[in-house]
């Protein structure tokens, strides 16, 4: 028997060969990718989170995104990746705890902090979601703390000896509770944005002294340097201010910045956000493959969006379902649409891509799968997460 497993192992491993020579790609399936799960993961993992775009209006966009679209014709790539819901914070907590916590809102952190849901309602300006919480899902939403006391992660990563830091553009100060910032000339223009930052939800990080608010620190300056030095974590996230990461503010906050594209157009595509994010994702993919880090180790970069634009609430396998109508029956996935997602790794092969199903949970079970850390919530169902270990293999 063992011999005719090999046979079988060998005949794939020759199709899917043949496969990549004829045409540079190899569409990966689970079955594919089995074989694979015993090796080792990767050294370090880099997580770069853009904002609010959906794959079309990226992908392909040789215009505003050439070199974003450049690396989905080079490296590896979900095809099928979505938000897990709406709007943006609750996808940045799924990414990292494994659950979006139940809310539906863009809220600041705090243990007495409670907002009503902000999509899903018939109150919501999105109107193309087309999609509605259940009576119960609105309430345990609007009455829920927004300080959670769950693991993430960070303590799996801790746990098992590995390191981690929290880069965000104009963050004031390491673990600063700050919702919003800069402050110019007594306006708030909205940069760094507390919604973008998931680690100051979470109570096993950020509460009084906690030592782990170190690891969140400002961009400028210790990213750059952290590589020049050869100091990078195992896991480094990444979050670019709102000019930098394609969601923009607003025309007076973008004007007062001198930075016009980033401000939000009276209509269409913002062609300025996605030209700043391009240009923003270049500068800082390059930054990385040109530090020793890179070039020594066996490492990744991944590049993901958080959501789409609201134009559509498709979902991923972990992805909340709610009412088709606002009273029912009829069911509807409150999912967070079809946004991109591609892989870099420093083992270069050939361009992957998967038309798996998958979402945040994907992604973080995948990092969990490679790392051997455990699950955590829904990471811990092949249902509602799966893996995409495949695209983090030369």
């Amino acid at each position: 028997m063992r011999s005719v497993l090999n046979r079988r192992a060998m005949s794939a491993v020759v199709a899917l060969a043949a496969a990549a020579a004829l045409t540079g790609t190899v569409a990966v399936t689970a079955a594919d990718a089995a074989p694979q799960n015993a090796q080792s993961g990767p050294d370090h993992v880099f997580v770069i989170m853009m904002e609010n775009h959906g794959y079309e209006q990226v992908i392909g966009n040789t215009a505003d995104a050439p070199y974003i679209s450049s690396l989905a014709e080079r490296y590896n790539v979900a095809d099928n990746y979505h938000g897990v819901t709406h709007p943006s914070m609750p996808n940045y907590l799924a990414a990292i705890s494994g659950d979006s916590q139940g809310i539906f809102d863009d809220c600041k952190a705090g243990a007495t902090v409670t907002c009503d849901p902000e999509e899903f309602t018939t109150t919501s300006e999105d109107t193309a979601l087309n999609a509605f919480l259940t009576p119960a899902q609105f309430a345990k939403a609007a009455s829920t703390p927004h300080m959670f006391s769950g693991r993430t992660i960070v303590d799996q990563l801790e746990e098992s000896g590995r390191t981690w830091k929290a880069y965000m553009e104009n963050l004031p100060a390491a673990g600063s509770q700050a919702v919003y910032a800069p402050v110019i000339n007594g306006t708030t223009v909205k940069l760094y944005a507390q919604k973008h930052n998931p680690f100051m939800y979470f109570s096993r990080i950020n509460s009084p002294g906690n030592p782990r608010l170190q690891n969140i620190v400002p961009a400028e300056g210790n990213f750059s340097h952290d590589l020049a030095t050869g100091n990078v974590p195992s896991f480094t996230w990444i979050s670019p201010n709102q000019c930098h990461d394609m969601h923009g503010v607003s025309p007076s906050g973008a004007a007062l910045i001198g930075l016009p594209q980033c401000g939000y157009p009276d209509s269409g595509l913002d062609h300025g956000a996605i030209q700043l994010g391009d240009a923003y994702v270049k500068k800082t993919v390059e930054e990385i493959m040109n530090s020793t880090t890179w070039k020594t180790t066996n490492s990744s970069i991944v590049l993901a969006w958080d959501e789409n634009d609201y134009s559509g609430s498709s979902g991923g396998p972990g992805s909340p379902v709610g009412f088709s109508t606002p009273n029912g029956p009829g069911t509807a996935v409150l999912g967070g649409g079809h946004a991109p997602l591609i892989v870099i790794n420093s083992a270069e092969g050939p361009h992957k891509a998967t038309g798996q199903l998958s979402d945040h949970y994907t992604l973080l079970s995948t990092i969990q799968h490679l790392w051997h850390l455990g699950c955590l919530a829904n990471t811990c169902s092949p249902t509602t997460s799966g893996t995409f270990e495949e695209l983090f293999r030369p």
